[in-house]
């Protein structure tokens, strides 16, 4: 039925080559070069609980997952499942309670995520930031932030000043402004207008569609488009697809 539950079930052992069958069984995998691994995402044993006072709920339990360098790769599952949860332990904004990740590409912030701006600087300030950080031309993230946004005069004002719709933009192009490896992508960044909807489409899925992906979503229509393999997370717990269809007949019947 399309399911691949070994590619997310068993964890990489680099040293004696073992993994975990789909009822928790070693078995031998082929021999690997480093050069195997240089540009992969591995998330290994990773779980999340979230706790507040004496209640906690446990979100993700015991996740392994590998990304390919090139994949397109959607996550599905209901409200709440806890695709952005694993978008933002992906991209290190949050700290897995047990497990690892291990990035062996450049990654992302989660794309539309604004929580690392400086409120009290403008926007224009935030991108001069940016553009510190990762050794980039200032001058051309700007022209390029200026563009994309479409903010205006907006961008001269403090970022705690926009509304979510204006920080989602800013906190987009700043993402493309920086070119990386894999993009991380939560589908409450498609925010605006249809114009926005087809810049941010054009940018991510046409200019970059030799860059790996990860994207949440509950548009199966986009996901039939543009992934090429499917993550579904449900109890906590997450499945892969080699086949996208099947994974989305499955999420569809949850």
């Amino acid at each position: 039925m399309g399911r691949r539950d070994y590619r997310l079930l068993r964890p990489l052992e680099s040293h004696y080559h073992l993994g975990y069958n789909f009822v928790g069984r070693p078995h031998a995998l082929p021999p690997r070069s480093p050069d195997t691994y240089s540009r992969m995402i591995i998330c290994s044993n990773l779980s999340k609980t979230y706790t507040h006072g004496a209640s906690s709920k446990q979100v993700l339990a015991n996740v392994n997952l590998v990304v390919e360098r090139g994949e397109r790769i959607a996550l599905l599952g209901r409200n709440g499942a806890g695709k952005t949860t694993l978008i933002k332990l992906i991209g290190g904004v949050e700290m897995p309670t047990s497990g690892k990740v291990m990035r062996r590409m450049s990654v992302s912030w989660p794309l539309g995520f604004s929580g690392g701006f400086q409120g009290s600087l403008t926007g224009y300030d935030n991108a001069r930031f940016i553009a510190r950080i990762y050794k980039k031309d200032y001058s051309e993230i700007r022209s390029f932030v200026e563009d994309f946004t479409e903010l205006g005069r907006q961008l001269r004002m403090p970022v705690k000043t926009y509304s979510s719709g204006m920080r989602a933009r800013l906190a987009f192009a700043l993402s493309l402004a920086i070119e990386f490896e894999c993009y991380l992508i939560d589908e409450i960044i498609l925010v605006g207008d249809q114009n926005f909807h087809r810049k941010c489409h054009y940018e991510l899925f046409e200019k970059r569609q030799d860059r790996t992906l990860i994207l949440a979503s509950h548009s199966t229509d986009l996901v039939r488009n543009i992934c090429n393999r499917a993550v579904l997370i449900h109890d906590s717990q997450a499945v892969s697809y080699d086949d996208v269809n099947a994974a989305v007949d499955t999420y569809s019947q949850l």
